[in-house]
């Protein structure tokens, strides 16, 4: 239940802002850096000690793919970043043009830094509680902290919460789950394990016949590897984990999706996207949340044993870190004033009010036994935009969204959600509400076809 401004006469002030950002990860860190270079007084809410969000939290390294020939499809805060990484050699650059194998570590300050130097102010260690409205407008939030409840007053406020929660505390109508069975896309709690001879490792996956492996990579002094294994998909590693299984080492769901990069700037480690949690996949439910760390702890102590046992390289290998954050691929969709659909991204559809280019595929984590596909790609050379109306929720003013929690059905979500999009999302909400404050409009009433030529101003590839 959102709180009336009458009802707030009792909470301490914390800070009266012009953009607040609510949530410091892949959008809302670029969010903030773009609000900053406004000029109007920023300030990014953040929940943990840092920014970055999945990203360094959850661990989520390397970025997925979104460019076509080579080529990024997105540019302006996004590239900036990706350079800034490459050039310190903690990102690397894959085959395919991926400029996003990069160290979260890292990104940690990298990121803040720019924070920083775009003159918006931080605030870790404070949770979002609930949204201050007067008359259908968002004018303020609630957070919790080592302080108290105190009340944050901003003249715009982007929702970067991931989940929505500042829209939905606000009443905005939203959506989750699979349609059809109304289960959320599977959980993933990654880590990372250390002492990994990488050249032996590499050269027993090239052994198998199957070794996607560069030896060289602009903006890493690492190899960068990936191998893969899901039962029944031709992976040479599926004889091991069939034998890892019958031995007691593996159970079999750990062959469900198991998956492995190397990174730029950490010698020595692996990183691992997996565990893959499925069932009780509820993003906002917190007894999910702590049923998938608990899940993911175990099945990271299986694959240790599994990596030391049967992958050369990894004898002496241990687990340098598991992920604070759990990795939530999809939870609650808000509706705006579009709803991207399959149909938009699979026909390439492009918007006089696009702000940002995407072709990386739907991409659904299914259960081995659910025989619906899993990732369906657009056509080759191709790519959709995302509509500025995808970040307006309906029903309340001076609130937009950004990141994974956009305007978008369950097919079209599980395509836009990657890395590359989530910054240009919330790099688009924050010129946009320059935009309005520099109009003294809503940021309904922001022309999305002016934002788009702004955005192509400040370096993005629309």
């Amino acid at each position: 239940m959102a709180l009336a401004f009458t009802d707030m006469t009792a909470l301490p002030t914390l800070a009266e802002v012009d953009i607040l950002v609510v949530g410091g990860g892949t959008a809302g860190a670029v969010a903030g850096i773009a609000a900053g270079r406004t000029g109007y007084r920023t300030l990014v809410v953040e929940q943990l000690g840092y920014v970055g969000g999945t990203q360094t939290g959850a661990l989520v390294t390397p970025m997925m793919p979104n460019q076509v020939e080579g080529v990024p499809l997105n540019g302006g805060i996004d590239a900036e970043i990706n350079r800034r990484m490459n050039d310190l050699y903690e990102s690397g650059v894959w085959s395919d043009g991926n400029r996003g194998w990069f160290n979260p570590e890292s990104l940690k300050w990298v990121l803040e830094e720019m924070l920083l130097a775009s003159g918006a102010q931080l605030l870790y260690y404070s949770f979002f509680e609930d949204v201050i409205l007067a008359e259908g407008q968002v004018v303020g939030i609630v957070v919790t902290n080592k302080a108290g409840r105190v009340a944050i007053f901003a003249q715009r406020t982007i929702d970067a919460t991931g989940d929505g929660d500042v829209a939905v505390r606000a009443g905005v109508p939203f959506a989750s789950g699979d349609p059809e069975t109304g289960v959320n896309q599977p959980f993933s709690v990654r880590f990372h394990l250390g002492n990994v001879d990488l050249q032996r490792l590499a050269a027993f996956l090239r052994s198998l016949g199957r070794s996607e492996i560069l030896p060289e990579a602009e903006g890493s002094q690492v190899p960068l590897l990936h191998t893969a294994m899901v039962w029944g998909r031709g992976w040479t590693l599926e004889p091991l984990f069939q034998q890892a299984v019958a031995e007691g080492v593996l159970l079999p769901e750990d062959g469900e999706y198991f998956q492995v990069f190397t990174m730029a700037g950490r010698p020595g480690e692996l990183a691992f996207n997996c565990p893959r949690i499925s069932g009780q996949v509820d993003g906002t439910n917190p007894w999910h949340l702590t049923q998938a760390q608990i899940l993911g702890r175990r099945a990271m102590r299986r694959y240790l044993a599994f990596c030391r046992r049967y992958l050369p390289g990894c004898e002496n290998a241990y687990l340098v870190l598991s992920a604070p954050l759990v990795g939530v691929r999809e939870s609650r969709r808000m509706v705006g004033e579009y709803v991207l659909t399959e149909a938009d991204v699979l026909g390439a559809r492009k918007f006089p009010d696009g702000i940002a280019r995407n072709n990386y595929p739907i991409d659904i984590h299914r259960p081995t036994k659910d025989q619906r596909p899993g990732l369906t790609r657009l056509p080759p050379g191709e790519y959709h935009e995302i509509p500025y109306r995808c970040l307006v929720p309906l029903g309340v003013e001076q609130l937009l969204v950004a990141g994974r929690c956009l305007s978008a059905t369950f097919a079209a979500q599980g395509s836009v959600r990657v890395q590359s999009n989530c910054r240009a999302m919330g790099e688009a909400a924050a010129v946009a509400m320059g935009m309005s404050l520099d109009a003294q409009i809503p940021p309904r009433q922001v022309d999305g076809v002016q934002l788009r030529q702004k955005l192509i101003a400040q370096g993005a590839c629309l």
